[in-house]
């Protein structure tokens, strides 16, 4: 493994520093969780890999931390949203294309009846919350430690994900007041979730749950969990809501409430289903969504919703995942990037939890099963930043973070998943020795 000159990366770093705060616009960016230093800055995304500035191509299992499932630059998106740049890029009015986009997806996803539009995951979760507060009357809302639903007041409570890889408990800036209004219950924990409702059940208004986690590494629902959500929070008197900005489209065509066979009250959606634009959706059953303005009292406005681009990109987006086998496809490639972590765990006596759904993965060096955010925090960070820096070495671009997961997109050849699995073996027996 050789030692790659990133330069050109660190000079923007240098500058970046000066003009934007803590040199990213997301944190999730920063590699300060991997031993500091310079991000890889990109200069191009193609297929299935990023080319940085510095002149390195490098196999991309980020995908824009989920968004993306059909790899960068697919040629079909690029001239749908070319076409539509030509004829404008937002309006400020009604479009043909949202009204057909909402229908597709109403279409797909049997809990939706009616869908409004905004731009990012964290304003679909924000007035999907507003939302259950408003059809219950109540204030309370119970979420699962660790979880993260974007960067909104509320949800920034134990929010995992960003603010854990940076060692912030819960963001500054969010009124104690807020934190009194989230009830937060460790993940897979049955007894813990009947305790918290038998204490606020009257005040909650709705569960929020990631169905299957990506935010502590990808950790599924022990068997029952799901069910067990749903049941307390009906008998409560409270609603369901599902954050599947990861995992509608990621796992399944459509919803992954099909999977699950269970029919959440309200779902929130993002990432895919924008093709690589910026996108966030919410949906319910009619009577719900009829809550939202200017129908009822809910407020949920944006310039940039809707935007036609962002439609079309998407509409493309969801019409190729139709393709045969391709989630099948995506799912075995999981299932062998999965299978190399843990033989090389094995191999090489390193202590590995590999967590695994379709084409999601996540390496964890901890010698306990993980089934919840605490057994995330007491995994090792430092084999976790040496991995990293030895997989980046090696032409792989993973999360900068134990945190995340690892995405594959259809734009991976069955030659990328080997290398990756060949890098993966190298990796852990260069953790051994050390």
């Amino acid at each position: 493994m050789n030692q790659q000159s990133h330069s050109r990366s660190e000079q923007l770093f240098e500058k970046a520093q000066r003009y934007i705060s803590g040199g990213v616009n997301s944190p999730s960016r920063s590699f300060a969780a991997v031993g500091g230093g310079s991000p890889v800055f990109i200069q191009r995304g193609e297929g299935a890999y990023l080319y940085s500035v510095d002149g390195h191509r490098y196999i991309d299992y980020l995908c824009a931390f989920g968004a993306l499932i059909l790899g960068h630059a697919h040629p079909e998106i690029v001239n749908a949203v070319s076409a539509g740049l030509r004829r404008g890029t937002v309006y400020g009015a009604p479009t043909e294309l949202e009204v057909e986009f909402a229908a597709k997806l109403c279409e797909i996803i049997p809990t939706l009846e009616m869908v409004r539009f905004n731009v990012s995951g964290t304003e679909a979760v924000m007035t999907a919350i507003r939302l259950a507060r408003a059809a219950t009357g109540r204030s309370k809302i119970l979420k699962f430690s660790g979880s993260y639903h974007g960067h909104s007041d509320l949800v920034l409570v134990s929010a995992g994900s960003g603010s854990s890889t940076l060692n912030i408990d819960d963001s500054l800036g969010v009124p104690s007041s807020v934190k009194q209004e989230v009830v937060d219950v460790p993940f897979n924990n049955p007894e813990a979730l009947r305790q918290a409702v038998a204490l606020y059940g009257d005040e909650l208004a709705a569960a929020l749950v990631e169905p299957v986690v990506g935010n502590f590494g990808i950790v599924p629902p022990e068997p029952g969990f799901l069910e067990l959500i749903e049941q307390l929070m009906h008998d409560c008197g409270a609603l369901v809501i599902w954050d599947e900005v990861i995992t509608a489209f990621r796992f399944s065509y459509g919803s992954i409430q099909n999977l699950f066979g269970l029919r959440p009250d309200i779902i929130t959606l993002g990432k895919i289903i924008g093709g690589g634009l910026p996108i966030g959706a919410y949906g319910a059953r009619r009577e719900l969504m009829e809550y939202v303005a200017p129908v009822g009292g809910v407020y949920q406005d944006g310039t940039m919703a809707g935007n036609p681009l962002s439609m079309l990109a998407g509409m493309t987006c969801l019409e190729l995942l139709k393709e045969p086998g391709l989630y099948d496809r995506l799912a075995h490639h999981g299932r062998t990037l999965a299978d190399a972590a843990r033989a090389a765990s094995q191999k090489y006596g390193v202590a590995t939890h590999v967590g695994h759904f379709g084409g999601a993965v996540s390496i964890l060096f901890t010698d306990e099963r993980v089934i919840d955010f605490e057994g995330c925090n007491r995994s090792s960070s430092d084999r976790f930043t040496r991995f990293f820096r030895c997989m980046l070495e090696q032409g792989i671009i993973i999360p900068p973070s134990k945190y995340e997961a690892m995405f594959v997109s259809a734009a991976h050849s069955q030659e990328d998943i080997d290398y990756t699995a060949e890098c993966i073996d190298r990796a852990l027996a260069k953790i051994a020795e050390e």
